[in-house]
């Protein structure tokens, strides 16, 4: 697994190790099932704090990225279905509450589009 974190980035190192991950995962560079290093391990190799390395794997576990089995460890989940299902479960509610607000398919389409453009700028 391949990580490095740029310390002068306006990025917290926390985000950076979850975004790592997350897109290894979902390329395929990191594959399904692969037991991750121990936190304490992660930390010590990436120069920062377990609770950082912590924050990270939680956040990809939220995201159905990992999955944590106590002795077993951290484990790559299978992804592609997890992210996809949340996705669409996300954009379900988007639409239900746009509805709800009294706002046009258009208008909704453009603030999608307009988050979108944001979020995809890093």
């Amino acid at each position: 697994m391949q990580l490095s974190i740029d310390h002068t980035s306006a990025t917290p190192p926390y985000e950076q190790v979850r975004s790592q991950i997350a897109a290894q995962a979902r390329n395929g560079t990191l594959p399904t099932g692969l037991k991750l290093p121990t936190v304490r391990a992660l930390a010590e190799e990436l120069g920062l704090a377990a609770n950082t390395v912590a924050r990270a794997y939680r956040e990809l576990e939220s995201d159905g990225v990992v999955e944590t089995h106590g002795r077993r460890g951290t484990l790559i989940a299978a992804t592609g279905d997890t992210a996809h299902r949340l996705a669409a479960a996300a954009a379900a509610e988007y639409a239900a509450r746009a509805r709800s607000l009294g706002i046009s398919r258009d208008d909704a389409l453009a603030a999608v589009d307009g988050a979108l453009g944001v979020a995809y700028q890093s």
